[in-house]
């Protein structure tokens, strides 16, 4: 049996109601949990993209992707490993700001891993970090000794590193092959 991985999947959608249970109910049918969800518009105007990552082996991410496709409002998906992409999560931490205050090294900490300061109140404090969930998991570890408040992680978002999205080919193929079937039909 074939080692389960982390498979981030990319939906392109038109943007209907219900597409979002209909995703996850596939997911569901193959016994596979949603790790991270992230769903915004592409670059496409009019369509959306999902950015779905699941432990999986590679089989059962091929039917996945397949099934997907089936749905009527799908345009297209596609499964990639992660040396295939380029992807970033973004964490939010709420901490009390006077516990920040006394921490001598807190200048430091925030340096090191590259986060931001969103906002300061005399009551708490928002930092802001991206990057991979490793980076964003340090930095929840290294803030725990502070009474962290809240803290959020947002799904993964990622683009490949092809030249080109690959759903973009799928539908100027798509409309070409529209128009050649309109001009066989003006001929009938």
């Amino acid at each position: 049996m074939e080692d389960k991985k982390l498979y981030t999947v990319a939906v392109f959608t038109e943007n209907r109601v219900g597409i979002l249970n209909q995703i996850s109910i596939i997911y569901t049918r193959r016994k596979l949990n949603i790790e991270t969800l992230s769903v915004s518009p592409s670059s496409i105007e009019g369509v959306h993209k999902f950015t779905i990552t699941a432990y999986s082996d590679q089989p059962t991410i091929d039917k996945l992707v397949k099934q997907i496709e089936k749905r009527i409002d799908v345009l297209k998906a596609f499964y990639y490993t992660d040396d295939e992409i380029v992807y970033q999560e973004i964490a939010l931490y709420k901490v009390p700001t006077p516990k920040l205050l006394v921490e001598p090294n807190m200048e430091a900490i925030i340096r090191k891993h590259n986060a931001r300061i969103l906002e300061i109140t005399p009551e708490y404090t928002v930092l802001e970090k991206s990057g991979h969930y490793e980076e964003t998991q340090s930095l929840f570890e290294e803030l725990k000794r502070f009474d962290i408040r809240q803290f959020v992680r947002s799904g993964r978002v990622a683009v490949t590193k092809c030249t080109q999205e690959y759903v973009t080919e799928f539908l100027e193929k798509r409309n070409q092959r529209k128009e050649e079937l309109e001009e066989e039909w003006k001929h009938q």
